[in-house]
């Protein structure tokens, strides 16, 4: 007996002095491990880089894996529209802000598809969410509103840029039509303003809406009438002076004037006045959508 009760204080001391080392040293260290361990408590205090990227990229991989309906297809769509006023006009030759009609028109579709892709891929994700009950797998994670509204507004864009490229990449080709970039910073700034405006504005038709024809309805009602008379057919002073104040009231107005301005060196409004109000409004919208991921209306039971 006295043997087997060595033997066990031989294996049971290690156990003992490893459970005696986890006691709190002083009352400072309880203190702080019931602190550390405090239930609710973040454990993460600032930016969830990990999982903002993380989310990011499954946005991504969501629309890249049906490409072919979510890049090349609106590419091909617009295109169209340059064969309808190249082709079925009978290549009329006029100039309109001191370019030929085509050249004028070509950067306003590439914006026109950018805006209304970034718009299709925001108001999709929470939507389907949603709809097939998998709302919680964006509730749930560690993720906050900034985080999570980041990760979807950058998804949309990310979209809408390589819809753009598709579109400038087929122009470039297009017989007698002339895309080539003036001011780069303009393309790039407008294009982005343009398009994460668009993202935070399907974020928020994301949430509101409680099935797709929701959706579409924003689509059909919103955004297609104010993309369509944004300019990107005309030149907007040529218009009756009620028509150009009341698209000079439209955003969409700005995206395109502006992302114009960079590949023909001419805009139908000042520039920096566009790029601020853009701004201003892109700053809106997002502070719009945090509150309402924050709120969790219609997102949480």
């Amino acid at each position: 007996m006295d043997m087997e009760y060595a033997a066990c204080a031989i294996v049971a001391k290690p156990i003992v002095e490893s459970l005696m080392n986890d006691q709190p040293k002083s009352l400072g260290d309880a203190k702080q491990r019931a602190i550390l361990h405090e239930p609710g408590q973040a454990t993460i205090q600032r930016v969830n880089w990990g999982g903002l990227s993380a989310l990011y990229v499954k946005e991504v991989r969501r629309f890249f894996k049906v490409q072919t309906q979510t890049i090349w297809a609106p590419a091909v769509t617009t295109l169209l529209y340059m064969v309808i006023f190249t082709v079925a006009l009978g290549g009329a030759k006029g100039t309109v802000l001191g370019v030929p009609f085509v050249d004028f028109l070509a950067p306003g579709l590439i914006a026109m598809a950018m805006i209304q892709n970034s718009f299709a891929n925001a108001s999709f994700s929470l939507l389907v969410g949603k709809i097939q009950g998998t709302i919680i797998d964006y509730l749930m994670p560690p993720l906050s509103e900034f985080e999570l509204l980041m990760a979807m507004v950058g998804a949309a864009v990310t979209r809408a840029v390589l819809v753009g490229l598709a579109v400038w990449g087929a122009m470039v080709l297009w017989p007698d039509v002339h895309v080539t970039i003036r001011h780069p910073l303009a393309v790039i700034v407008f294009g982005l303003l343009g398009a994460s405006m668009l993202g935070f504005l399907g974020v928020m038709a994301s949430i509101w809406a409680e099935k797709f024809d929701h959706a579409a309805a924003v689509t059909n009602f919103v955004v297609l009438p104010l993309t369509l008379l944004s300019g990107t057919f005309y030149a907007v002073d040529r218009m009756a002076p009620l028509f150009q104040t009341i698209s000079h009231a439209n955003p969409f107005f700005y995206v395109i004037s502006g992302f114009r301005y960079g590949f023909i060196g001419a805009a139908d409004s000042p520039v920096l006045f566009g790029a601020g109000l853009l701004l201003a409004v892109n700053i809106a919208l997002g502070m719009c959508c945090y509150l309402l991921l924050k709120s969790g209306w219609k997102l949480k039971p």
